[in-house]
């Protein structure tokens, strides 16, 4: 039997498991352990077990669960309240203001945890419930609500970049560097479409009444040091790493002491909150290091068949196709998985197959990485499984049916796949910033 084939049917028989619902790293882990020990015989049983302690001695793996515990911190403390206030008077003058300022708030607490989770709590329980109060829209700012808080995964700290990183073995800082003007990018044009749709539709977003603005000066410098704590987590973490004063582990440590500390300073640091943020934090985890284990030992089975110079010269050689030809096929497939699974079980699936096609195919690996993030970013919007739908589902007031949430996020997936096509067009806007820090 060839290679190839014997590479296809791994792959058949992983997705296979997955449509059964079989969890993402069982179905991964239990076709690459079996498929070695068909290999290889006995010592095939050596694969998950070399996995695992190559899992357990990446160092830069203590990160994960520090973002995740920072942005559950953030997230259950509640401490974007008040930012959201400062948000609020400072763009309520502006037709369509509220929601860019929710554009804002999320591009802030994007800034302080990674998750594209804690956004969407944030967004659904404080901006949604005040801008429909105040006659927005529902079914815009339902998706101003979606694609904001996607943003949450590729402005640095991204949890989902540290694991595209470990990964595909490329420094995080880098890919953190790689996300920042994307992520602004995305977030800018956000903000142009909801300006130009409120401009042309005045009721899609109305501005704030004379009364509502008559807000004295003290008032607005007194929520606009609401600003000051979000920066201030940020810079004690992202600041001192970029600096050189810590390290990328160190660094995650730092974040999560200071959100710890910006709660209890607040006084919501509550038996409640720290109970149900430990136990998310730690499922979390424990779901992402599952995974991570399953994908290295799929990844060696794959190393050993040669199956990635396979399906390069097939790509290349049989049908004909270039370089970027390929790399848009790529893209292309990531959208359509997109609709049914999420964004680990699509790197996981994948990257033993893409990374290392992409570097054979002499393309930038972290310029890739943030293509991937920003496919993730469109993939978590589509139906019919994107996992926001179902986070706005289940956070949304009743007024907001499924119907809604359904039609709100196409005019922000066509504006996604617009800056996806500008990164791809223009790798510079992922990549300028890496390489001036590295002094390039």
């Amino acid at each position: 039997m060839s290679y190839e084939l014997i590479a296809i049917m791994m792959f058949s028989a992983m997705l296979l498991m997955l449509l059964t619902g079989q969890r993402v790293f069982g179905a991964i882990g239990f076709v690459a352990g079996l498929s070695s020990l068909m290999l290889w015989g006995e010592g095939g049983s050596e694969l998950p077990f070399s996995a695992a302690m190559k899992l357990m001695k990446w160092y830069p793996l203590l990160t994960l669960p520090m973002f995740i515990y920072m942005g559950y911190v953030l997230s259950e403390s509640k401490l974007a309240d008040d930012l959201y206030k400062m948000f609020h008077v400072w763009s309520g003058r502006l037709r369509g203001g509220l929601a860019v300022g929710t554009i804002g708030l999320m591009v802030v607490i994007s800034a302080m945890n990674g998750l594209s989770v804690a956004g969407m709590a944030i967004g659904a329980t404080i901006a949604l419930p005040e801008l429909l109060r105040r006659g927005y829209d529902k079914i815009m700012v339902t998706g101003v609500i979606q694609a904001g808080s996607t943003l949450g995964i590729l402005v640095p700290p991204s949890v989902v970049l540290v694991l595209y990183g470990m990964i595909a073995r490329q420094p995080v800082t880098d890919l953190w560097l790689a996300g920042v003007f994307p992520g602004l990018m995305m977030a800018a044009l956000f903000i142009v479409y909801i300006v130009v749709r409120c401009w042309i539709q005045p009721h899609m977003g109305p501005a704030l009444t004379e009364e509502e603005r008559n807000v004295g000066w003290g008032e607005k410098f007194r929520l606009l040091r609401a600003g000051i704590l979000p920066f201030f987590i940020f810079f004690s973490m992202t600041g001192l790493f970029l600096m050189g004063y810590t390290s990328l582990v160190e660094s995650s440590a730092v974040g999560a002491l200071a959100a710890t500390v910006a709660a209890l300073v607040k006084g919501r640091l509550t038996w409640p909150v720290m109970k149900t943020v430990m136990e998310k934090t730690l499922g979390v985890s424990c779901m992402f290091m599952w995974i991570i284990l399953a994908a290295l030992a799929f990844g060696a089975v794959f190393d050993g068949l040669g199956a990635v110079k396979a399906i390069e010269g097939f790509f290349l050689d049989r049908l004909g196709l270039s370089p970027w030809e390929v790399l848009i096929m790529m893209q292309l497939s990531y959208l359509l998985m997109g609709m049914f699974l999420d964004d680990t079980a699509m790197l996981v699936i994948v990257a033993p197959l893409y990374i290392p096609l992409v570097k054979a195919l002499g393309f930038d690996l972290i310029w890739y990485g943030v293509l991937y993030t920003i496919t993730c970013q469109i993939a978590y919007m589509t139906p019919p499984f994107g996992y926001n739908l179902f986070l706005m589902r289940a956070m949304a007031p009743p007024e907001v049916s499924l119907a809604d949430i359904y039609r709100s996020i196409w005019p922000f997936v066509l504006v996604m796949i617009a800056g996806l096509v500008l990164v791809m067009a223009i790798p510079q806007i992922a990549l300028w910033l890496p390489h001036y820090y590295k002094g390039v």
